[in-house]
């Protein structure tokens, strides 16, 4: 279960960056058209970054949500340029990274054990289940907001319009982030 779950952080972090390469710096703080609350690329990204590095810290041995984490911060414009946000963005996985490979190493019974986010207990599997399905959301904002921006530049990051049976035939979307290169077959656990 481990490594599907590696692979889904990948899957979903592969699309954020491929989104943010298509739209104009100028972007990266921009609200979408008829939306004067709603939050920007990055601030978004701030958020993901803010969240993911506060559960992943001391995974397995502190609660999730750590005293220096200022949430409601999160939700201002950063104020970084993008290499300074894809900066915080590869720390923020750096420490996932980290925390998944503390996980592997606890053992068979790691996702069984309990862990806390806001003093609320939560097995290793929930927590993981729970913070991989808060990226898909927030990566399905990013990709949205990105492509308003790019317009007619935009290139899809999934099965183009039209391109159903030739993806069917070939469906290396499916094979996660790695998918030109060879992998051996997984072995039931």
């Amino acid at each position: 279960m481990l490594e599907s779950i590696r692979t889904e952080y990948s899957r979903y972090r592969r699309m954020v960056e491929l989104a943010l390469d298509q739209v104009a710096d100028a972007d990266l703080d921009r609200r979408v058209p008829g939306d004067d609350v709603g939050n920007t690329i990055a601030v978004t990204v701030g958020h993901l970054t803010g969240n993911l590095k506060s559960r992943f810290t001391d995974f397995l041995t502190t609660d999730g949500e750590k005293p220096w984490r200022q949430r409601d911060r999160e939700f201002e414009s950063p104020g970084l340029d993008r290499d300074e946000l894809l900066q915080q963005w590869a720390e923020a996985w750096s420490t996932v990274e980290a925390a998944l490979d503390e996980v592997a190493a606890a053992g068979p019974n790691a996702f069984a054990r309990v862990v806390t986010i806001r003093q609320v207990e939560l097995t290793v599997a929930d927590a993981l289940l729970r913070s991989v399905a808060h990226v898909a959301y927030h990566t399905g904002q990013i990709v949205m907001m990105a492509r308003a921006f790019a317009g007619e530049r935009w290139r899809t990051l999934s099965i183009p319009k039209g391109g159903s049976a030739a993806y069917a035939a070939n469906p290396d979307k499916e094979k996660g982030p790695d998918a030109g290169r060879r992998q051996p077959p997984r072995t039931p656990r």
